[in-house]
């Protein structure tokens, strides 16, 4: 199987406009990821799709290959559905490009469970939370899952609610989501032709919309998060993680 990892990148940014093309470090944000992503060993290929010629100038010049896609995608798997559409795959990761610390092994992780789940055209990640007093917090998507690991849903709010406890139970009971699809590449088209859902435009979680209407996602456990990067001060902590462990400038 032809595994292709595709990295969303717009420019617009609500928290960190430009974030992107951040370079403090003296690579670029998107660069980082994409570099990342390359460390994997299943994937053939790395792909990232922007919306934006000053993202895919800036990529064109570190030598990786980008797509310019429409400006008027809602979400990530829509752009990515795009870029992919004339290309050669049979999986296709969903990788955001704000990741700059996202584990390489993760990516592998992800693209083999999909390639031994016959019957199966989405997977993503879960993993348990180190600190309980995350759990409540509504930018960190919470999901459970049925016996045989496949997602019953995603969530803001505290998922699940321990009437018993008035909230937050044992922390064991708790996985935190892990932004990173793979999909089918023949799945991608049908995701962009579902209607958007209520649960969907509720939460903002695009996911949503595949379960809604009735398709499942196959969830791996791995024991760790490398967070993303959302807004300026964490941007402000990676930089100097980076430069302390001996990267440049």
């Amino acid at each position: 199987m032809r595994v292709v990892v595709c990295i969303p990148a717009r420019y617009e940014s609500t928290r960190f406009p430009g974030k992107m093309l951040a370079n403090r470090t003296g690579k670029y944000l998107i660069q980082h990821t994409y570099e990342q992503a390359c460390r994997a060993g299943i994937p053939e290929e790395v792909i990232i799709a922007t919306d934006d010629r000053r993202i895919l100038d800036a990529v064109e010049a570190f030598g990786a290959r980008c797509v310019l896609t429409s400006a008027a995608h809602q979400t990530g798997t829509d752009r990515i559905a795009e870029a992919m559409a004339p290309m050669q795959a049979d999986i296709v990761v969903n990788l955001q490009g704000d990741e700059p610390q996202i584990d390489p092994g993760h990516i592998d992780q992800l693209a083999r469970l999909i390639m031994d789940a016959e019957g199966c055209d989405m997977a993503t990640l879960g993993a348990p939370f180190e600190d309980p007093n995350d759990i409540g917090n509504p930018n960190i998507v919470k999901l459970v899952t049925d016996q045989s690991g496949r997602a019953l849903y995603f969530s803001r709010s505290i998922l699940p609610y321990d009437r018993d406890a008035g909230g937050v139970g044992p922390v064991d009971r708790y996985l935190r989501h892990i932004g990173m699809y793979a999909y089918r590449k023949s799945f991608l088209q049908t995701i962009t032709q579902l209607p958007h859902g209520v649960l969907e435009r509720a939460e903002k979680l695009e996911q949503l919309r595949v379960l809604e209407h009735g398709y499942d996602i196959l969830v791996g456990r791995v024991n760790h998060v490398a967070e993303g990067i959302d807004t300026p001060e964490q941007y402000d902590v990676f930089v100097k993680q980076y430069q302390a462990e001996g990267g440049s400038p």
